[in-house]
């Protein structure tokens, strides 16, 4: 049974009406370093200005994903998962972009109640990775990489619940580009 916040089975809001013309792929992961690699492969599509919307229950790897992100980026300080300081910002020691990472999970008032972050205004010169952020920060930018974890445990051997083997724990990554800066990337890059 999924969370208020499991929105897998649900369709994306964010790529209807351009279903099309945006560039999707889906990736299996089954493991943190698989998905901490999936993080570098999509920072080095990344640069100044974009915004990366994350999806997925609790626990789906969302932080996981961040720190290959952050890596890839070559940015400063451990990529830990903002929750309690709903944001946190990585300099980058390579010259390249900023990583600004966001948790909306207990932010309840979308853009409106984000305007304190001044992501605006960061969002320029930075990357802006948001955790939780569906119905939030869209307005930000008309152009985001939505990616959305969703996890499948137990059920690539048929085996659900307690007892299911971690090694069944796979996550499906859905990846999608919205908007004109992603369409006409090509995401198969990220397969890993």
């Amino acid at each position: 049974m999924g969370t208020p916040h499991d929105r897998h089975d649900r369709p994306d809001p964010y790529s209807a009406g351009n279903a099309e013309d945006a560039p999707v792929v889906r990736v299996s992961v089954r493991d943190p370093d698989r998905m901490h690699e999936l993080g570098r492969r999509i920072a080095a599509l990344l640069g100044p200005g974009d915004l990366v919307l994350l999806s997925g229950e609790l626990g789906a790897g969302k932080t996981t994903l961040t720190r290959g992100l952050g890596e890839g980026l070559g940015v400063r300080g451990a990529v830990t998962s903002p929750t309690f300081v709903i944001a946190r910002v990585h300099p980058s020691l390579t010259g390249g972009p900023a990583l600004v990472h966001v948790d909306a999970y207990r932010l309840g008032g979308g853009l409106d109640e984000m305007e304190d972050l001044d992501l605006d205004v960061s969002l320029p010169e930075s990357v802006v990775v948001v955790e939780w952020g569906d119905g939030k920060v869209e307005d930000l930018s008309d152009a985001r990489l939505h990616v959305v974890i969703s996890r499948t445990v137990g059920e690539i051997a048929g085996v659900a619940g307690p007892g299911a083997d971690p090694a069944d724990d796979v996550r499906e990554v859905t990846v999608t580009g919205v908007g004109p800066r992603w369409a006409k990337e090509d995401l198969s890059s990220l397969r890993v």
